[in-house]
């Protein structure tokens, strides 16, 4: 088992009257693709964003190489190599992509603007604003700011949304790259067989906690798993 870079443990989180998480956790691991599935509104944002410091738990804990946080926060996560990529867009319409991987360089200093264009395969947009680019564009856009940063652990929320297939496999080839050079990677969603093809490992938010399901595989052989989703699955 490869070690947890980011956990959240047994975190819970209401919204006025509305309880959305009771016992759900997180863990990221590096070298590793997890994909939490759930269904909208069962929590799966909302853990992630705790996992991510974006909003605070009403309890359990997060906790960053072993070590407890007791007010978890973007900023500090950040700092220690997490890289939050939301359901919603992160570019600035104000620059092009390229003034913007730029502006990261400079900051980070950690991977050129070049390379990560090219590594996102955006390399010939960086001329263009993010409104003038395509659905699955602009998600390989946002992922090239991320692997600017070389984060250890990348948490993205919803990614597939919207976009066609064919950037399906290019936002999987790019999560597999990432994985493979050590970031710990936890992607949610709801596009079951693109993200069970991605996966290593498979976590099922449901009814306030969370489930730790195993492998693809392993999770196909859980009935109550099977029920929610098998009808995705078909041809």
């Amino acid at each position: 088992m490869t070690s947890a870079v980011l956990v959240a443990d047994c975190v819970s989180k209401s919204f006025g009257a509305r309880r959305v998480l009771s016992a759900g956790s997180l863990r990221a691991h590096s070298g590793q693709v997890r994909v939490l599935f759930g269904r909208n509104g069962i929590g799966k944002s909302t853990l992630l964003k705790i996992a991510a410091g974006v909003i605070a738990a009403d309890s359990g804990t997060v906790h960053m190489d072993g070590r407890a946080l007791l007010r978890p926060s973007l900023p500090q996560l950040a700092m220690a190599g997490v890289f939050y990529l939301p359901d919603h867009e992160l570019l600035s319409p104000a620059f092009t992509l390229g003034e913007q991987l730029r502006f990261f360089e400079q900051r980070f200093g950690a991977r050129s603007a070049r390379e990560a264009a090219r590594l996102a395969r955006v390399e010939d947009h960086l001329a263009r604003r993010p409104q003038e680019l395509s659905g699955g564009e602009l998600r390989r856009a946002e992922l090239a700011l991320a692997l600017a940063r070389q984060p250890r652990c990348l948490l993205a929320d919803e990614p597939f949304r919207g976009i066609a297939p064919i950037d399906h496999d290019i936002l999987s080839d790019i999560f597999r790259g990432m994985a493979a050079a050590g970031c710990a990677v936890v992607v949610t969603g709801h596009e079951v067989q693109s993200l069970l093809a991605l996966a290593d490992h498979i976590t099922w938010c449901t009814s306030g906690t969370t489930y730790e399901l195993g492998t693809p595989a392993q999770a196909l052989t859980h009935e109550a798993f099977l029920r929610e989703y098998g009808m995705h699955m078909r041809a």
